[in-house]
């Protein structure tokens, strides 16, 4: 049996929210199936359950985050963490050169943006993860051009207006992140162009014959190799990185629902609303009739509880037409024979597994890529429904009863199933992500 040490070696350096694990690790599974030994770097916060992942190994670094510093809006606490990590990270590295100086590459998820200094002093190549598609890559790649046209400091009386620098995009759809301060994002896009820009390339968890204009754009201004071999977690078996519990008993009872009769909601890991837009959201479900399974974490409605919000009687009332859930395994629901649409935040992550199992969405997006995904999936692709309005009952009630059961529903069930043979098709030889794949190896190998 080969040893691990005849293997060439990749660094990977995680980044700790669950949209970018999630990635990194189908990334570094897809390598290790290659022959490639993985070594794990990851901080304190958030850590992965290693015992998860046997066939890696994994080391730790102090992030030295302080418990108000990991409550920070999330610009911020790429920030701090970018600036905490830079002496463990170097120590780190350091050391794992030392102990396996033939390594290949570091692979870093592209919000590392204090990186490349640090790996090109020690002489090892750098290849960026980005977890968006190209879309919204372009989209943020023209950041300094929205912000010196004034786009980003929307007027409500704009938001429709269309971007001429980004076909396809309104105001209202750029990919803006809330934070107590604005230049916060600046500073980002800035780091992360840089970082982009002169890393040895860029890997994708997308699809390339969905997006060729954006690929084509895109390759003229990085000068770097693209790599687009998604979707990731159809090349592998499922290993959880979930840092939540999973509510495994969703699985059971959609069991025992019609097939493509129950609409799943989940807003993802980080999104929090108002309880006002929940309740609009619980009234919505109900009313529509149809049944649902619905993720509400701790944390996602601002300052409450599930049991404080919830009008006396609610789940009562629907006589197990509905189940609500603190977390749950998404692939499994969304590959479930019950599951017929997907109320979603419109993140990659979530939006290429909806593609994958042909699940038409509902889009109600609230920062960054999502707002650049749910116009793709509602305006181009056109395998969705757009919630724009205020979130209100009646409005979830329609976009729940027009995806599920009328004609407009089926002409998009039609076309993301068009989509569901694209992304299966790219995966088999001469696919477009196979090639892809081939070429990464080829090159990884060649430094």
């Amino acid at each position: 049996m080969e040893t691990r040490e005849t293997k060439p070696v990749i660094l990977l350096f995680t980044f700790p929210l669950q949209g970018h694990l999630n990635p990194m690790f189908q990334l570094a599974d897809i390598f290790f199936n290659r022959g490639f030994s993985i070594i794990v770097i990851h901080t304190e916060f958030n850590s992965p359950n290693s015992s998860k992942f046997p066939h890696f190994t994994f080391v730790s670094i102090p992030d030295g985050l302080s418990e108000p510093e990991s409550c920070l809006d999330v610009i911020e606490f790429i920030h701090v963490l970018n600036s905490k990590c830079v002496a463990p990270f170097g120590d780190c590295l350091k050391k794992l050169l030392s102990q396996e100086p033939t390594a290949a590459c570091v692979i870093v998820d592209a919000h590392w943006y204090f990186t490349d200094g640090l790996t090109e002093k020690f002489g090892i190549p750098r290849i960026v993860l980005r977890t968006v598609n190209l879309s919204a890559f372009v989209a943020f790649s023209k950041f300094h051009v929205l912000r010196e046209k004034g786009y980003l400091a929307l007027q409500e009386s704009k938001a429709d207006s269309p971007v001429p620098e980004l076909p396809y995009l309104r105001m209202k759809d750029l990919p803006w992140f809330q934070t107590e301060e604005p230049r916060s994002g600046d500073k980002l896009q800035r780091g992360t162009m840089k970082s982009l820009k002169s890393s040895s390339g860029i890997i994708f968890n997308a699809i390339q014959d969905l997006e060729p204009d954006q690929l084509d754009q895109s390759l003229k201004e990085f000068p770097v190799p693209f790599f687009c071999i998604g979707p990731f977690h159809r090349y592998i078996s499922a290993s959880s990185t979930s840092l939540l519990t999973q509510d495994m008993t969703c699985l059971s009872w959609l069991d025992k629902q019609e097939p493509n009769s129950v609409i799943y909601v989940s807003l993802g890991s980080i999104v929090s609303i108002d309880e006002s837009e929940f309740l609009e959201i619980a009234w919505g479900l109900r009313n529509s009739n149809q049944p649902f399974l619905w993720v509400v974490r701790p944390g996602s409605v601002h300052g409450k509880e599930l049991t404080e919000i919830l009008p006396k009687g609610f789940m009562e009332g629907l006589q197990g037409r509905g189940k609500i859930v603190k977390w749950a395994p998404q692939p499994e629901i969304l590959a479930h024979r019950a599951t017929g649409g997907f109320l979603t935040h419109c993140g990659w992550n979530s939006t290429l597994e909806a593609i994958c199992e042909a699940i038409p969405l509902i889009c109600k997006p609230s920062f960054g890529d999502q707002r650049v995904n749910a116009r793709y999936i509602s305006d181009v692709w056109k395998i969705g429904l757009h919630l724009e309005n205020k979130i209100e009952r009646l409005e979830i009630e329609n976009a729940v009863r027009t995806l599920m059961t009328s004609s407009e529903g089926e002409e998009i069930r039609k076309r993301i199933l068009l989509m569901k043979e694209t992304a299966e098709q790219c995966l088999k030889l001469p696919g477009s992500s196979f090639r892809n794949l081939e070429k990464l190896i080829a090159y990884i190998l060649s430094f």
